[in-house]
């Protein structure tokens, strides 16, 4: 007797209605805080580039802090090293509880997502290391391609005013979220020096002091937020980077509810609501702010063409990451015996790939741990910032190709005839793709 055939998951469909809930939360909150890190970005750029670019330095380079425990730093250093863990905090919030109930909560669901994410940082940094090497460059920025701005990526998407179905957005987060804790364990493993085997075991031991407050449903901001504070000081002090310990402490936060104790919502979802804008509206536009501010002239923009480093870092975000990712979910795709939503081209998945060559964030977080000559980390800034715009351009165009299919689709997926509040295709039972969605190519 012949075995039933697998049924052929699809790829790119309808999402889960408290899944699309929760995506669409984020999503809404990243691109308010996308288009407020392109301000940020562009004022740095600005002010940098004018008569009072002295000012910009001076401003940065001020330093305050307790020297006593080791946190003498520069503005700068402090929202790279203090601003950003917010941000990676919420990040490891978000990876959890795609772990525990989103899209990587089963080995089946994972596998597209983190192959193609995977493809997409390993390229790219292949790529670099083959310019660096043809032109006798330095091999250390390896990294510094390898990660996905989410928030940029989403200003753009608000910018161009698509209606990109929320599948298509949420696979994009998924990525960015791969990205980052890719990027944070590269910070971990091959950019930290020096360490201090006393700090780290005190911080190792306030992970898990945090993880028992977890554990026995200990509630009160009191006992986190100063527990947080000295995980994150003995972090920074023990040679670790300090961001480290945000994916750390939002790993170990609970994502899921306990019904049994009466919980409206977990420990996770309560940071992640409170913090998520703290980080998106404040913690990286500041960043980006002092980060971005390189000189931009046309003999900086020519180097980036003839010196080995950025030449890498441009191609690796540009090529690196649209061929990674793509090639990554098609042959993940094709081995999982996935099936592309039939509404959907895989021209729609190159586009996305495209879109995720817009490095900004990590990426300028990755060139500071890297490259500690200013001169350097300067050229590679620039390099970085001029990748971000090309990835930006040709995904605009990609995408705007295509804008009437996205239309289509995204006024079938919100079509809501019964005023419920709910739309219809969310009550209908069914895995088939929206009704009335175009099957137009």
């Amino acid at each position: 007797m012949c075995a039933a055939p697998r049924t052929r998951s699809v790829f790119l469909g309808l999402l889960p209605w408290s899944e699309r809930v929760q995506v669409a939360r984020a999503l809404r909150t990243e691109t308010v805080g996308g288009l407020v890190l392109l301000g940020a970005a562009v004022v740095a750029l600005v002010w940098a580039n004018t008569p009072w670019s002295g000012s910009y330095e001076s401003l940065r380079d001020i330093h305050f802090g307790v020297p006593a425990l080791g946190l003498d730093l520069s503005v700068q250093h402090w929202t790279a090293d203090g601003l950003l863990t917010v941000f990676f905090l919420v990040a490891g919030i978000e990876l959890k509880r795609e772990l525990v109930a989103g899209g990587l909560s089963t080995p089946a669901m994972a596998v597209l997502p983190v192959v193609a994410a995977v493809c997409g940082m390993v390229v790219p940094a292949a790529i670099y290391l083959a310019a660096v090497t043809a032109g006798g460059g330095r091999a250390g920025g390896w990294a510094v391609p390898m990660a996905t701005d989410i928030a940029f990526a989403l200003a753009v998407l608000a910018v161009l005013s698509t209606h990109l179905p929320t599948a298509l957005r949420a696979f994009l987060l998924t990525l960015a979220v791969v990205d980052d804790l890719g990027a944070i364990l590269v910070v971990a493993v091959f950019l930290s020096g020096g360490l201090q085997p006393a700090a780290l075991a005190g911080a190792f031991a306030g992970l898990v002091v945090f993880y028992l407050l977890q554990r026995f449903r200990v509630r009160g901001w009191w006992w986190y937020v100063p527990l947080g504070v000295a995980i994150w000081a003995l972090t920074y002090n023990s040679g670790v980077h300090a961001t480290v310990s945000g994916v750390a402490m939002g790993l170990v936060l609970r994502c899921v509810r306990d019904r049994e104790a009466g919980e409206d919502s977990s420990p996770g979802e309560r940071t992640e609501y409170l913090l998520r804008p703290v980080s998106a509206g404040f913690a990286v536009p500041l960043f980006a702010l002092f980060a971005a501010g390189v000189s931009v002239s046309l003999p900086v923009l020519g180097e980036t063409f003839t010196r080995p480093e950025p030449l890498g870092v441009v191609l690796g975000l540009v090529v690196g990451k649209s061929v990674g990712i793509f090639i990554g979910t098609y042959l993940a795709a094709r081995f999982t015996r996935a099936r592309l939503n039939p509404d959907l081209t895989w021209a729609d998945v190159f586009a996305l790939a495209v879109l995720s060559g817009i490095g900004f964030t990590v990426a300028l977080l990755i060139t500071e741990v890297s490259f500690p000559d200013p001169a350097a980390a300067g050229q590679i800034k620039a390099a970085v910032l001029l990748a971000s715009v090309l990835a930006a351009g040709v995904a605009s165009l990609l995408v705007k190709r295509r804008d009437r299919v996205y239309r289509r689709l995204w006024e079938a997926e919100n079509r809501d005839e019964d005023a419920d509040g709910t739309p219809d295709v969310h009550q209908q039972h069914t895995d088939r793709p929206p009704p009335g969605a175009p099957g137009e190519r």
